[in-house]
C-alpha cells in the first residue's frame, strides 16, 4: 500500500472578465499527496543538500537579473537624458522648446509601447506582481504567474517602462523575477523550453516548489534594496501560508546570495574594484551625517518623534487615499478596458506615457525655481557635488530654463532617475523650495496613482518613497522657516515621510521596517521608523485595506488571512462547509469516474462507502448526526436534475450503455409524500446526503434511504490522480480481483507534475467504461478530519498552518457530512454565514 501525506497544491483561478461576477468553483483546494518512500540517512543527507545548492543558485540568477535590469535601465535612460539636455540647452536659445518635447515623447512612446507588447505576450507580466505572488505563497495559483516566458516579459518591459519616463520602479517585479526563478529554476524544465529536458526527479511536489518561491521572492528584495533580512522577513509576513524553520534559513541564504552577488558586479562594472562589495542593492539610501559645520544638527531627537507620529498620521491618510483612487481606476479598467480589444490596453499605456511626459517638461520650464549655486558646491555647468555620494548617480543637478550659475529645481526632480532624486531629497540641504516640493508631490501623487495598473510592468515601491520623501521633505522645510527648529535634519524627514506615506500604501510594518534600517545602515533609525510605519498602518487600515491586498480582492482570490475575528467563534463547521458532496467509491467503474471527472471542477474527492448498518436507524430518527447542519430543500430536490446534466455532457465517451443511461428520463420533482418526509428531516436537522452511484444515475424510483443514505469517510483522491490512472489504463475487470490490477510507483505518478493531462484531452477508446478502479492504493487515507461541532477559529487555524486545501468534516461515527476549502474560509463568506447565522436566531 502506497502511503500518503496532505500536503500543498495551488489553487487554479481563471482569468476573469468581471470583477463583479466571480466564479468560486474553480477556487476549490487541493491537498498534494506525497509518497513516503524509505529513505537512509545518506539519500536524506543528498536530498538536503542539493536543496542548499539550488537555494545558492536561486539567489546568483535573482542578482543577475537584478543586474541586467538595472545596467540596461541605466543605459537607456542616460541616452534619453543626455540627448534631450543637449536639444534642450540648445532650444533654450533657439526658441524651438517644442522640438525638444518631441525628441522626449518619441523617446517615451517607443520605450513604453516596447513595454506594452511585452505584456501582450504575457498578461501576468503587467504590474508588480506581488498581488499574484502573494496568492501564489497563499494556496492560490494564478495562471500563468511563475513561467518562464513571464520572467523574461517582466524583465525586459520594467526597463522599457522606467526608461519611459513612467513613475514606476523597477524594484516591485524584481520580486516577482525572483520568485520566477525560485519556481522554474529546480525543475530544470519549461513549458517554454520543451526540447530541453533533464532527469531530475527531485522536488516534484507542490509544498518543494512553494519553499523555493518563497525564497527567490525574498532574494528579489534583497537584490533590489540591498537587504537580507528584509526580504527574508517580507516573504514570511506578505506571502507564505506555511512556514517552519528550516526554511527559514534557507530562505536567508538565498538572500544573502542575491545580496552579494549583485553588490560584486555592480561595484566592479561601476567603481572597476571588483570584490568591493559597494553597492549592496538596486536602490541605495546613501550615509546619513549631519554637516561637520553645523554644531547645532541632530539626525534625530525626542522632540522629533511627535513630529514623526503626526506624519505617520498623514502618510496613512495619504496612503488610503491614493489606495482608494487607484481601486476606482482599477474597476473602470475592468469595465470599460479590459474587455475591450487588447490594443485598447496599448493605447492606454501610450496616453499615460504622453500626459506624464507632457507635465513633467511643462511643469520643469514654468513651474521649477532657478536657485543659485553654492560656490563651493560647483563643479561643473550643470552639477552639483554631493558630499560623500556617488558622483555618477547622484550629482547631477539641472540648468534646464535657467540663466548660468544657477539650477531648476523642478527639473531637478523630474529630469534625473527617481533613485537620484531619491537620494537629492534625502541628503541635498536647502535647495528645493516649499512650493516646488509641493507641487512635485502633487503632480507625482496623481500621475503615480494613474499609472499603477496599466498594462505595462511597474513597481510602486520607489514611486511612493520618492513621493513620501517630497512630503517629508517639505515638512521639515516649514519647521525650520515657520517654527524656528533648526537642529532638524532635513535627509531624516524626508526618510520619515517616505516611511509614512510607502507604509500607508502598502500597509507592511515588520518588513518594510527592516528594509528601511538595511536600506540607511543606520541602526538608529529603528524607532522613528517602526514608529511611523505602524501609525500610518493603523492610519490606512481604518479606511480600506493595502494596495496589493485591494488588488488580490478584484481578482477575486480567495486569500486567507493570519486569523479570524473573535465573532466568527459564534460558528461552527457545520455551519460553513460545504454539505454537497461529489465523492467516489474505493472500487469504481471508469464510465464513473470519467463522468465525475468531465462534469465537475473539483480538485479532490472524498473515497467513501456506503454505511448500510446506520440506514435503518437513520431513517428512523434515532441517531442523531449533526445539529447544526441547514441544508437547502432546494439542492435537494434539484439534485437529480444536476446528476442528469452530468451525464449529458458526456458526450465523446464510446459506451452505449452510458449513452442509454444518458437518455433515461429523470424527473426533478419529488412525490408530495417523499417531500413531506424531507420536510420532517429537515425540521429534526439530520444530515441529507445527495448520493452519487458510480453505476447509475438518480431517478425518482430512488427511496429516500438511498437519497440520504449515510456514507463512511476513507480517505481523499486527488484530481490528477484520477486522470493519471486513467491516462495509463490502471484498472481490473469485475471478473477479477483488484490485486491483479496494476500498481504505479510514485515516480510515475508525479511523472506529469506540474502539468497533469486534463480528462477532455484523453483518448479513452480503448478503455472498456465497466472496468473498475482501485483508489485506494492511491488516496490519502489520513487526512486531518474536524468535528461538525469545531469552532471556526480551530477550523481556520488548523486549515492555515497545516496548509490544507481540503478539510473533511467527519461526524462522530465516522461519516463525512461536509468539506470545508479556502472558499469557505475567507472574510467574504465568514461575514454572510454570520450575518445568517444572526437572522436564525
Amino acid at each position: 500500500t502506497i502511503l500518503g501525506e496532505t500536503h500543498e497544491e495551488e489553487d487554479e483561478i481563471l482569468p476573469r472578465k468581471d470583477y463583479e461576477s466571480l466564479d468560486y468553483d474553480r477556487c476549490i483546494n487541493d491537498p498534494y499527496l506525497e509518497v513516503l518512500e524509505t529513505m537512509d540517512n545518506k539519500k536524506a543527507q543528498r536530498y538536503e543538500a542539493v536543496k542548499w545548492v539550488l537555494v545558492f543558485a536561486i539567489g546568483v540568477c535573482t542578482g543577475l537579473v537584478g543586474l541586467f535590469v538595472d545596467f540596461f535601465v541605466r543605459l537607456f535612460t542616460q541616452l534619453k537624458f543626455q540627448v534631450v539636455q543637449s536639444s534642450v540647452e540648445e532650444c533654450t536659445e533657439k526658441g524651438c522648446l517644442a522640438l525638444s518635447l518631441l525628441e522626449l515623447l518619441g523617446f517615451n512612446l517607443t520605450f513604453v509601447f516596447l513595454a506594452s507588447l511585452l505584456v501582450l505576450i504575457q498578461p501576468v507580466a503587467a504590474g508588480s506582481g506581488i498581488p499574484e505572488i502573494k496568492c501564489y505563497l497563499n494556496g492560490v495559483k494564478v495562471p500563468g504567474v511563475v513561467r518562464l516566458r513571464t520572467v523574461v516579459c517582466k524583465a525586459m518591459g520594467v526597463l522599457f517602462s522606467v526608461a519611459g519616463g513612467l513613475f514606476v520602479g523597477k524594484e516591485g517585479p524584481m520580486i516577482h523575477s525572483g520568485a520566477v526563478v525560485g519556481a522554474g529554476l529546480p525543475q530544470f524544465q519549461s513549458i517554454s523550453l520543451r526540447k530541453i529536458q533533464f532527469n531530475f526527479p527531485y522536488f516534484r511536489s507542490d509544498r518543494d516548489k512553494r519553499d523555493f518561491v518563497s525564497a527567490g521572492a525574498a532574494a528579489g528584495v534583497a537584490a533590489a534594496f540591498g537587504a537580507p533580512i528584509g526580504g527574508t522577513l517580507f516573504s514570511l509576513e506578505e506571502g507564505s501560508s506555511f512556514w517552519n524553520q528550516g526554511l527559514t534559513w534557507k530562505v536567508l541564504f538565498c538572500s544573502m546570495a542575491a545580496t552579494f552577488t549583485l553588490n560584486f558586479f555592480r561595484s566592479g562594472i561601476q567603481f572597476g574594484s571588483w570584490g568591493s562589495f559597494q553597492l549592496p542593492g538596486l536602490l541605495n539610501f546613501g550615509e546619513f551625517k549631519c554637516s561637520e559645520s553645523d554644531k547645532k544638527c541632530h539626525l534625530w531627537t525626542a522632540v522629533d518623534l511627535g513630529f514623526f507620529i503626526l506624519m505617520g498620521i498623514v502618510g496613512g491618510l495619504l496612503g488610503a487615499t491614493f489606495n482608494c483612487l487607484n481601486k476606482r481606476l482599477a474597476k473602470y479598467r475592468m469595465r470599460n478596458v479590459h474587455p475591450k480589444p487588447k490594443l485598447v490596453r496599448v493605447l492606454e499605456s501610450l496616453l499615460v506615457s504622453l500626459t506624464t511626459t507632457v507635465v513633467v517638461f511643462v511643469a520643469s520650464m514654468v513651474l521649477g525655481e532657478c536657485r543659485q549655486m553654492s560656490p563651493t558646491s560647483h563643479s561643473g555647468n550643470d552639477t552639483l557635488s554631493l558630499q560623500g555620494m556617488s558622483e555618477d548617480v547622484n550629482s547631477s543637478i539641472k540648468t534646464f530654463f535657467c540663466p548660468n550659475d544657477t539650477y531648476n529645481d523642478m527639473a531637478t526632480l523630474f529630469f534625473n532617475p527617481q533613485e537620484s532624486a531619491i537620494l537629492q531629497l534625502f541628503h541635498q540641504d536647502g535647495t528645493f523650495s516649499p512650493v516646488t516640493l509641493s507641487l512635485f508631490f502633487l503632480l507625482y501623487f496623481l500621475l503615480s496613482c494613474w499609472t499603477y495598473g496599466i498594462s505595462v510592468p511597474s513597481g510602486l515601491f520607489v514611486p511612493s518613497l520618492l513621493c513620501g520623501a517630497a512630503f517629508g521633505r517639505l515638512v521639515a522645510n516649514l519647521l525650520k522657516s515657520y517654527i524656528g527648529l533648526d537642529h532638524i535634519y532635513s535627509g531624516t524627514f524626508a526618510l520619515i515621510g517616505a516611511a509614512a506615506f510607502l507604509g500607508g500604501v502598502v500597509r507592511m510594518t515588520i518588513s518594510l521596517t527592516v528594509i528601511l534600517i538595511e536600506s540607511t545602515n543606520e541602526i538608529t533609525y529603528g524607532l522613528p521608523i517602526m514608529i511611523t510605519l505602524m501609525v500610518a498602518k493603523w492610519t490606512g487600515d481604518f479606511f480600506n485595506k493595502g494596495i496589493y491586498d485591494i488588488h488580490v480582492n478584484l481578482r477575486g482570490v480567495p486569500l486567507l488571512e493570519w486569523e479570524t475575528e473573535v465573532e466568527m467563534d459564534k460558528l461552527r463547521a457545520s455551519d460553513i462547509m460545504e454539505p454537497n458532496l461529489t465523492y467516489v467509491y474505493p472500487h469504481t467503474r471508469i464510465q464513473s469516474l470519467v463522468s465525475i471527472l468531465r462534469t465537475t471542477v473539483h480538485h479532490a474527492f472524498p473515497v467513501v462507502t456506503e454505511n448500510r448498518g446506520n440506514e435503518r436507524e437513520f431513517m428512523k430518527g434515532n441517531q442523531l448526526i449533526s445539529n447544526n447542519i441547514k441544508f437547502k430543500k432546494s439542492s435537494i430536490l434539484t439534485r437529480a436534475g444536476e446528476q442528469r446534466k452530468r451525464s449529458q455532457s458526456m458526450k465523446s465517451y464510446p459506451s452505449s450503455e452510458l449513452r442509454n443511461m444518458c437518455d433515461e428520463h429523470i424527473a426533478t420533482e419529488e412525490p408530495p409524500e417523499k417531500e413531506d418526509l424531507l420536510q420532517q428531516m429537515l425540521e429534526r436537522r439530520y444530515t441529507p446526503y445527495p448520493n452519487l452511484y458510480p453505476d447509475q444515475s438518480p431517478s425518482e424510483e430512488w427511496t429516500m434511504e438511498e437519497r440520504f443514505r449515510p456514507l463512511t469517510f476513507h480517505g481523499l483522491i486527488l484530481r490528477s490522480q484520477l486522470v493519471t490512472l486513467l491516462d495509463r489504463g490502471v484498472c481490473y475487470s469485475e471478473s477479477q480481483s483488484s490485486a491483479s490490477q496494476p500498481r504505479l510507483s510514485h515516480a510515475e505518478m508525479s511523472e506529469d507534475y506540474p502539468r497533469y493531462p486534463d480528462i477532455h484531452d484523453l483518448d479513452l477508446t480503448l478503455l472498456n467504461p465497466r472496468m473498475i478502479v482501485d483508489v485506494t492504493p492511491y488516496m490519502n487515507p489520513s487526512p486531518f478530519t474536524v468535528s461538525p461541532n469545531t469552532h471556526v477559529s480551530q477550523v481556520f487555524n488548523l486549515f492555515r498552518t497545516m496548509g490544507l486545501r481540503h478539510l473533511p468534516v467527519v461526524n462522530a461515527v465516522g461519516e463525512i457530512v461536509g468539506i470545508i476549502t479556502r472558499h469557505n474560509l475567507t472574510h467574504e463568506f465568514l461575514q454572510a454565514r454570520l450575518r445568517q447565522h444572526y437572522q436564525t436566531i
